[in-house]
């Protein structure tokens, strides 16, 4: 199929609106509405589940099997910059991920769909999520409240500014690491700066557990099977000249299979507790667990494969290298099969990367993506 002038300039126009009232996840209640309107105004069936994701239903054609398709509606809690098509009207939240470009695909798809319902032979469920970006997982929630229950298989999709315009990505098995959090509090016990061996000194202790942990990377895990933890924050201290009773480490671990990312928490505190009983601290830890790894199903990822392949100019798709980011679609596959894909769109428009406030998406990426989702539908009998 092609997508049409007129279908991309519709989808590219939502995105611009979308662009210009962003929520921040778990908060996307005006989304939610935009969302519903237009799907209201399609005649497409919206299931119920808990706002402010939304869940919509197309009976196909043969209606045997029954597709998910999904995208994140969420934006990030961040102050837009740059000379852009269009701009955050709401001060401090941003669209600089790119959910705004896949709330209107996944739109411009639904439209497509209803026109077009004598060609589709499978069901779709439509899934708007909430909450990608942040905890709690908008994804963990709408598998809890039953999303799953009628899908066959789900596919996703994520306009990737690493990856060239023009380009669609995607790796059969482990695709995207686990991301869990860590807070870990070293007791020790405080005094003057001038009198150190009067104390236990939790920030030079602090030093010795964050070099210590360097070696769980190095030496303690298979080099075949990479991870990282990277301990972003450290709280300690008031002074210059006092040593503190306590320094608090804040991180983060990831890991491309489940069985490391269950391993690395638990050999984190061993180290830990080591290292500071040797020198007679004392340590709390604690483990904020957040999503899985992307591990794409091996049938579902060789059908988009060769649905790719097929459908699209040569030279089109990519085996990518897996990404240590995160993303909650795994949530879903740890249930059913489903295939996570990158769209590409690295160009001079879209320079700058997810998360920068100057991040911004290169629109003609969107029809591309459009078309993939309806490829994937129309060759799925």
């Amino acid at each position: 199929m092609e997508v049409t002038e007129e279908l991309a300039t519709w989808a590219i126009s939502h995105r611009r609106h979308l662009h210009q009232f962003p929520e921040v996840s778990g908060q996307e209640y005006e989304t939610h509405q935009y969302i519903k309107k237009n799907i209201e105004e399609l005649g497409m069936e919206i299931l119920e589940f808990q706002p402010p994701s939304l869940v919509a239903y197309l009976l196909g054609r043969e209606g045997g099997k029954t597709i998910g398709l999904r995208a994140d509606i969420d934006a990030l809690a961040i102050q837009e910059e740059g000379d852009k098509v269009c701009l955050s009207q709401n001060p401090g939240v941003a669209h600089v991920c790119g959910h705004d470009g896949h709330t209107s695909i996944l739109l411009a798809v639904a439209k497509w769909a209803t026109e077009n319902r004598d060609l589709i032979k499978p069901n779709l469920v439509f899934i708007f999520q909430s909450a990608e970006e942040t905890g709690p997982s908008g994804a963990e929630a709408l598998m809890k409240q039953g999303v799953l229950e009628s899908i066959d298989e789900i596919y996703g999709l994520h306009l990737w500014q690493p990856l060239k315009k023009g380009k669609i990505g995607l790796k059969s098995g482990s695709m995207m690491a686990s991301s869990d959090e860590f807070e870990l509090v070293i007791n020790g016990s405080g005094g003057h700066g001038a009198l150190p061996h009067e104390t236990v000194d939790p920030i030079f202790i602090a030093s010795q557990v964050i070099s210590g942990i360097q070696s769980i990377i190095s030496r303690r895990i298979n080099p075949m099977n990479p991870a990282v933890i990277t301990v972003g924050k450290i709280i300690a201290g008031t002074t210059y000249n006092i040593i503190p009773n306590q320094a608090t480490l804040y991180g983060t671990i990831r890991a491309f299979t489940n069985e490391v990312r269950q391993w690395l928490p638990t050999e984190l505190e061993r180290l830990a507790k080591g290292i500071c009983g040797a020198y007679g601290a004392t340590i709390s830890f604690q483990l904020l667990k957040g999503t899985p790894p992307v591990i794409n199903d091996i049938v579902t990822s060789e059908y988009a494969k060769e649905v790719i392949t097929t459908s699209f100019p040569a030279n089109t798709y990519e085996t990518i290298e897996p990404s240590m980011a995160a993303e909650d679609f795994s949530y879903y596959q740890q249930k059913k099969p489903g295939t996570f894909i990158f769209v590409g769109m690295n160009s001079e428009v879209s320079r700058y990367p997810h998360h920068d406030p100057r991040f911004d998406i290169d629109e003609e990426a969107i029809p591309i993506a459009i078309r993939l989702f309806c490829e994937l539908i129309l060759h799925r009998s």
